[in-house]
């Protein structure tokens, strides 16, 4: 494969799109190929080295300049068009779960890939291998990049890794804005997989999480002959979880507040007091306002705990991800395409959904698109979910995405000017970096807090949410 010469004079965008097209239909069994030869071998994020490597196999192949290593495992590519304009960016997520009881699981590690994402990294190859053949036609760049750590999981590890100054933040599109690798990209794709009927949802948005460990020190002593010199850590965890459950019904339908809680840690023997106990909790809302609201209510439930039995409690807060809205008027080009290619009776409209990703992040600082597309089965994030029609999963939407670009990038770019334009006009450009942008969007929500109940006082640094 080749990246095609410069353009000799204009060329109907119809045309190009066809062109793009027939030469991803030309690669059809290396890219379903692909798709499938990653979801046989998942890994969770920031260790997709095997993937990564895959995906730089690839670019080396399509003559495309790339840079790997990014946020770890990150690999960034850059196509160029006949002349300067906005950079358009599509992305791949590399990551897997963990769920060690799917049928797909790597026994080693109990990764699967049960969200699809080894389908978004084989149709971001197959837009490269389509708009390598119109480049020449493009009057601005196409960056695609192959990201870490969508995936929430593996939590303590990654704050070990935060620590050790090897990440900036616990998931990788958060950890690629705070180090610059967007600072060169206008506007961002990607195409998710569903087990949804619709061939195609476009507009769909997403809540925002927060992350807090909240860890409850207090006393150990003799559960049996005197358990009253003790300060049960685990009671005042537990009291925390009743207090969260006490707050749900007064949080609005329309926020779609989710709190989640787990304890990894209550005590080391029944036969004494628990003096440590850890409680790892997820607070997902629709708004930033919302988000806010749910996380003092924790923060007021972890404090009541602590104070009920006399402990003390320490509160690490950390962002996950932002709230995450499309960008009008891509969607508007999405669906077009979509309309195009499958007919407008199988493009669904888009919905609010209960989950997160970090395309929220990407999302509050340049315009994004994220739609679905089927070819899965199953309920997300669950056992029974698998790809098992790697066309609708990762083909299809490697023309769907091939073509946006080239509407947005065809012309002068007029499209994607046009994005742009309109989300000045939303928020208006103020001459920052990506990164210090985000940055900025960040400060204050990650935080420690500690509270002592002989003093009665929160103290230490808090993130204001």
């Amino acid at each position: 494969m080749s990246t095609s010469a410069s353009s000799t004079g204009p060329v109907p965008v119809g045309q190009l799109k066809e062109r793009a097209r027939a030469a991803i239909e030309d690669c059809r069994e290396r890219l379903l190929e692909l798709s499938e030869d990653l979801q046989r071998h998942p890994e969770t994020g920031f260790r997709e080295h095997r993937a990564a490597a895959t995906v730089a196999r690839w670019f080396t192949e399509l003559r495309l300049p790339f840079e790997a290593g990014l946020s770890v495992t990150g690999v960034k590519a850059r196509m160029a068009g006949r002349a300067p304009g906005p950079t358009v960016a599509v992305l791949g997520e590399l990551d897997a779960l963990v769920l060690p009881g799917h049928p797909l699981a790597d026994p080693a590690t109990g990764a699967a890939h049960a969200c699809g994402h080894h389908a978004q990294v084989a149709s971001m190859i197959g837009a490269a291998v389509g708009l390598a053949t119109v480049q020449g036609h493009l009057d601005g760049d196409v960056a695609f990049l192959a990201v870490p750590a969508e995936e929430s999981v593996e939590l303590d590890w990654r704050r070990e890794r935060v620590r050790a100054g090897e990440l900036t933040h616990l998931v990788g599109k958060a950890d690629l804005l705070a180090r610059g690798a967007f600072d060169d990209v206008d506007m961002a794709m990607l195409c998710h997989t569903s087990g949804q009927p619709a061939r195609l949802s476009v507009g769909d948005s997403h809540n925002g999480s927060v992350v807090k460990q909240i860890t409850f020190t207090g006393r150990a002593s003799h559960a049996g002959s005197s358990p009253w010199h003790g300060v049960n850590a685990l009671k005042a965890a537990m009291l925390t979880i009743s207090a969260i459950d006490a707050q749900r019904d007064t949080f609005r339908d329309e926020d779609t507040v989710r709190v989640n809680a787990v304890l990894p840690h209550g005590g080391d023997a029944p036969t004494a007091v628990p003096d440590r106990a850890e409680l790892e909790v997820v607070i997902r809302a629709r708004t930033l306002d919302a988000l806010r609201g749910a996380c003092d209510a924790v923060d007021r439930a972890a404090r009541a705990g602590a104070m009920a039995r006399g402990a003390r409690a320490t509160t690490e807060t950390t962002l996950n991800y932002l709230p995450h809205h499309q960008d009008p008027a891509l969607v508007e080009v999405a669906r077009a395409n979509g309309t195009a290619l499958f007919g407008p009776d199988v493009v669904a409209p888009g919905r609010h959904l209960g989950a997160s990703t970090d395309m929220g992040d990407l999302g509050a600082v340049m315009p994004v698109l994220h739609p679905f597309v089927s070819g899965a089965t199953g309920d997300a994030h669950s056992v029974d979910y698998t790809v098992t029609d790697h066309v609708l999963a990762a083909l299809e939407p490697a023309v769907l995405m091939a073509w946006c670009v080239i509407d947005l990038l065809a012309d002068g770019a007029a499209g994607a000017h046009d994005v742009l334009a309109r989300r000045a006009r939303r928020t208006p450009p103020d001459g920052r970096s990506t990164a210090d942008r985000y940055a900025g969007l960040r400060a204050g929500f990650d935080g420690l807090t500690h509270y002592d109940p002989t003093h009665d006082t929160a103290r230490g640094t808090q993130g204001e949410l």
